[in-house]
């Protein structure tokens, strides 16, 4: 598992060397020193029975669940406080949202846990609620609680290891639930694994089969690329969606790879332009 402060020295190494990052970087960066300095704790944790994983795995169920979700309120408003703060003084965009979700964690006017187990479990409607209720754009609200629950998700897959799921064939990732986030391509038989978009926890999965749709049809899979990069956009004609994915033996195997996928942001805008959606 990376570190944060590898993370920072990757994005700060990919501002230096391409100026096309320099917009984007700093905002990251910033984040990422907000989590390594201050926000190592979101005030998430979780609690689940070891005693039941074998079951759980076998059973093609990932190793936590929303019920396992334990939310210290105090401690996780003062987290989402933070890094708003963050977000304000680089300048984002929507700063009237993030005044709006300052002022309801401070009347406590947004439900968090049920936020936060909404994110897990994929229930758009929680989400879309809790935003009207206090008049912001939902991505915005999403993005924002995403933030403390992927630091907690992903300190606790530091826990974990591979081999505690062997035999893992399902397309969510084993320890949390959630969608893949990047796929990569390694070793000299070019063997794929999918990163997690929230605890960035990596598990082996089969190279010629959409990951959303379950689609094995080589004729409705596809590819394409943009320039000489490692990474690479993955299309299934069935589903209309894709993935990005990193082919190792071109380079870049250092650099994590929720890191590279910021850093190719331009292939979701392709992607975006060819009528594909990014699975989730």
């Amino acid at each position: 598992m990376s570190t944060i402060n590898h993370k920072i020295a990757c994005l700060s190494d990919a501002a230096k060397t391409s100026p096309e990052y320099a917009g984007i970087v700093p905002l990251f960066v910033e984040l990422f020193r907000y989590l390594e300095k201050d926000g190592r704790d979101s005030g998430i944790t979780f609690k689940i029975s070891r005693t039941s994983q074998t079951e759980r795995v076998q059973g093609g169920f990932p190793l936590l669940s929303a019920d396992d979700l334990i939310v210290d309120l105090p401690v996780c408003r003062r987290f989402l406080k933070g890094a708003i703060d963050v977000l304000k003084r680089m300048g984002s965009a929507g700063d009237e949202g993030l005044v709006a979700i300052v002022a309801a964690l401070d009347s406590e006017a947004i439900n968090l846990p049920a936020v936060f187990r909404s994110i897990l479990e994929r229930n758009r409607s929680v989400i879309d609620d809790a935003s009207e209720g206090i008049d912001v754009p939902a991505p915005l609200l999403e993005y924002i609680c995403e933030l403390p629950l992927k630091n907690a998700l992903e300190q606790f897959a530091c826990g974990v290891t591979a081999e505690e799921f062997e035999g893992w064939q399902e397309s969510y990732c084993p320890v949390c639930g959630s969608r893949a986030g990047m796929a990569e391509l390694s070793g000299e038989e070019g063997r794929r694994s999918l990163c997690c978009s929230a605890c960035t926890f990596r598990w082996p999965f089969k190279r010629i089969q959409c990951p959303f749709c379950g689609n094995e049809d080589v004729e409705k899979l596809s590819y394409f690329t943009a320039g000489e990069g490692a990474t690479r956009v993955d299309t299934c004609k069935a589903c209309s969606r894709y993935i990005k994915t990193r082919d190792a033996r071109k380079g870049n195997s250092d650099i994590p790879l929720d890191v590279e996928d910021l850093l190719t942001m331009h292939l979701d805008l392709l992607a975006a332009r060819e009528g594909l959606e990014r699975g989730k």
